[in-house]
């Protein structure tokens, strides 16, 4: 049977509209946006699946510790985007939350104590980390400037933090966390450090060195997840990141 070009016309624009109105799958999706949580919730599962090492008394220190500096970023990211509304401490509240949830994976897996479980936003078992929350939201609230420089202060911590327990540990599973949260971090510094320099500032640096903060926020962001090596083994490989990672290792 012939069909006319009238015919044919509306079944074309049918079927369009069918695929339009279809529902997304969920998987695709999160395919689609490539974003980090979903990274990060794939990496709670593989390093729960590693096989278990002995833990060190460094290790757990170390955890523990991390546990709740990713808590603190979360918590003060929550409290600056309530009071200045800035869609970059929403976003990077996401991915710390993320964060946790990894290193939660760990100290699961390894029957530790959770610092963190049940507590409320802006508490902290560590009296230090307490402290310096307190003064942390203290500042970001004067300005959104001082809010950036609050997250930059942060981040600059997180990554000192995480590359000294990345030399006290021989734990596959735990320097896989570590190698994906600190590639997270150098991200998160490179947004805030951007937002400072819309506002003519510059970040200076707290606890890497002046050079370890122009090398991050000078490099590209970094997409997909590492290995304990810091090696990228998903996402799109990009000859120059992966350069700017051996850099880093080697400074650091």
């Amino acid at each position: 049977m012939k069909l006319s070009k009238t015919t044919t016309f509306a079944t074309g624009l049918a079927l369009i509209l069918g695929m339009m109105m279809a529902p997304v799958d969920s998987n695709a999706r999160g395919r689609r946006m490539g974003n980090g949580a979903c990274q990060q919730n794939g990496l709670s599962t593989i390093v729960s699946n590693m096989p278990m090492q002995d833990l060190s008394s460094l290790e757990e220190i170390g955890l523990t510790k991390m546990r709740e500096e990713e808590k603190l970023a979360r918590d003060v990211y929550q409290a600056l985007h309530e009071k200045w509304g800035h869609q970059v401490f929403s976003n990077i509240a996401q991915s710390e939350q993320q964060h946790m949830n990894a290193v939660h994976a760990l100290l699961e897996k390894y029957s530790m104590e959770d610092p963190a479980e049940n507590t409320p936003a802006g508490i902290f078992n560590d009296q230090e980390l307490q402290e310096l929350y307190d003064s942390l939201v203290r500042q970001g609230e004067q300005s959104l400037v001082e809010a950036f420089k609050v997250g930059s202060t942060i981040e600059d911590l997180d990554i000192k933090d995480l590359y000294d327990f990345l030399e006290q540990t021989d734990n596959t599973d735990i320097k896989t966390v570590y190698q994906n949260l600190v590639k997270g971090s150098r991200n998160h510094l490179r947004s805030f450090c951007y937002q400072l320099s819309l506002n003519g500032v510059n970040y200076e640096a707290q606890f890497l060195t002046a050079a370890q903060i122009d090398d991050i926020i000078s490099s590209p962001k970094e997409r997909g997840r590492v290995d304990e090596n810091g090696e990228q083994v998903t996402g799109n490989r990009n000859f120059s990141q992966q350069n700017g990672r051996r850099a880093w290792k080697a400074r650091w």
